[in-house]
């Protein structure tokens, strides 16, 4: 690897923390980065949801304020990320690698509707009347998120935040929060999988996780302030960019 395979790596890295912090998605930027320097789509996939696992943890702690007074929400939640985290790292890895290189495309379309479809969503979600605790579909599409976050991961964020945004009654910045938190355990999971059995290109781990961790701080702390409709551009462009190069 080249110092400056090396710098675009830990760039594409501190981006993806900054996005998947405030928006989701940023798997779109880091992924097509690691396809471009001639990694196989699963062992990017791998080395990819290793290294943004830290950075999803980063942003939790980051929105550690809005996630106070909400530990049993958590731990309830979490067990579902976990199962389904581990269910969605198996299928990577027991499918024959043609599966994946025929489902990533629909993958990515998916992706980037949900992200397109996003400020509509929000803007839905914030004519609710409020609801009273959480209902009962909550646990189980948490689950189905984190099976879709452990096999591949781009726009679980989105799926969490309209998951949490219908299911439970609590505002958006809470439900972001909750968000990074349990995106953090569905990669962290799949990262212990992937160690132990996975083809893990180490050479780029280590600079999307530190890429990650520190994108996720300024995505913390300077999120609010962005224009979502400029993340929303780039995230569309690169999965884009991402699209193609599958279909070439």
């Amino acid at each position: 690897m080249s110092l400056w395979e090396g710098i675009a790596i830990l760039l594409s890295g501190v981006g993806a923390g900054t996005i998947n912090t405030v928006v989701g998605s940023g798997t779109l930027i880091t992924f097509p980065t690691l396809l471009a320097f001639g990694l196989s789509p699963v062992t990017a996939n791998v080395s990819n949801t290793i290294g943004l696992a830290p950075g999803s943890f980063s942003g939790a702690w980051g929105y550690r304020a809005e996630l106070r007074g909400r530990g049993a929400r958590l731990l309830r939640l979490g067990t579902a990320s976990l199962v389904g985290g581990i269910i969605g790292a198996v299928l990577l890895l027991v499918l024959p690698s043609d599966a994946f290189d025929a489902i990533v495309p629909a993958l990515i379309v998916l992706a980037l509707v949900l992200v397109i479809a996003g400020p509509r969503i929000n803007r839905w979600l914030a004519r609710r009347s409020p609801d009273v605790g959480e209902r009962g579909f909550v646990w189980p599409a948490v689950a189905g998120a984190g099976v879709y976050g452990g096999y591949f991961g781009a726009a679980q964020g989105v799926l969490l935040m309209a998951i949490l945004g219908i299911g439970i009654d609590d505002d958006l910045q809470t439900h972001n929060a909750t968000k990074n938190f349990l995106a953090g355990i569905v990669n962290g999971i799949a990262a212990v999988v992937f160690v132990a059995v996975a083809d893990v290109d180490w050479k780029v781990v280590p600079l999307i996780a530190v890429g990650s961790v520190t994108g996720a701080q300024l995505g913390a702390r300077f999120g609010r302030k962005l224009s979502p409709h400029v993340l929303r551009a780039v995230i569309v462009v690169v999965g884009l960019a991402a699209l193609a190069s599958f279909i070439w």
